[in-house]
């Protein structure tokens, strides 16, 4: 299309050779492949040279846009490719919420101005990701490692051990580091949604945890260990901000159980620049000052 309206511009394949570097003949042949695909005449003789057919005038006046489109469509490509541009959608837990994105995305839109950034607590962060509603997503477990779905990469992030939660008043409330098997009479405040993960951390301890009561969030379990009504777990990620009065958090041994942090990417985008910087933040946000 462009050697056509170089050639239409000119007058003839001649002159649009001279102009293009090409021979006449190279010319010729190019603008009979496209008169092929267009299935119909685009020049025409006239004298020496030649002169635009109707479809040809058309084709020739259109390829401009064509070719700017094109040019613009290549540098947006190598923007996406250099982190210049483009969308990042990343999703989280609360916790991490609090403590580790938000450094990470005050850098990210600092240094990348052009890039939609959507960040957002989600329930389910990893099914995001693996059904195309996010590009990445941090993830937590308390298993000893975590099996990426297909599609999916997982990275490891870092290890947030838990503490136990006690009442002010608790016999173990003046102790630095608790047995987690002195535990073992007390009632538990547990958060809905983890079933299960409670038991398997308690059962190397030798014990299975009496659940007093089912909390909906992290600061009402604390409201009800403040109120004696039981003990509890959070990982160290989740007492970055006050803790609430009438408890203590304390650290736990035999075994110090941990949860694990990883953040999962949607294989289409694991090769973008603005994927890996993202991933380099978050690394950073949890090796600086009080994340844990």
């Amino acid at each position: 299309m462009e050697l056509l309206r170089t050639v239409v511009s000119s007058g003839s394949v001649r002159a649009a050779a001279t102009n293009l570097g090409y021979t006449p003949s190279a010319i010729s042949q190019q603008l009979a492949v496209l008169e092929r695909e267009a299935g119909i005449a685009l020049l025409e003789k006239s004298g020496r040279g030649v002169v635009p057919t109707p479809a040809g005038r058309m084709v020739a006046e259109r390829s401009a846009s064509v070719s700017a489109i094109l040019a613009r469509t290549e540098s947006d490509l190598a923007a996406l490719r250099a982190g210049r541009a483009g969308r990042l959608r990343i999703r989280f837990f609360a916790t991490a919420g609090a403590a580790i994105v938000p450094p990470a995305v005050a850098a990210f839109r600092r240094d990348h101005p052009e890039v939609r950034l959507e960040p957002c607590v989600s329930d389910d962060p990893l099914r995001e990701v693996v059904d195309r509603d996010a590009d990445m997503a941090i993830v937590a477990d308390y298993g000893a490692r975590l099996e990426a779905p297909p599609g999916v990469r997982l990275t490891h992030l870092a290890d947030d051990p838990l503490r136990v939660v006690l009442p002010e008043g608790h016999r173990l409330a003046g102790e630095p580091v608790v047995d987690l098997a002195k535990l073992a009479d007390d009632e538990w405040i547990e958060l809905q949604g983890c079933g299960g993960v409670l038991e398997r951390i308690c059962a190397p301890a030798g014990f299975t945890p009496r659940v007093a009561v089912k909390a909906d969030d992290f600061m009402t379990a604390q409201g009800f260990v403040a109120a004696g009504l039981g003990v509890r777990l959070a990982p160290a990620l989740g007492l970055t901000a006050a803790t609430a009065a009438g408890v203590v958090a304390r650290r736990l041994r035999r075994p110090e159980p941990l949860r694990r942090l990883y953040v999962a990417v949607h294989e289409s985008v694991a090769g973008h620049a603005i994927t890996g910087e993202m991933l380099a933040l978050l690394r950073r946000s949890v090796a600086g000052p009080g994340a844990f």
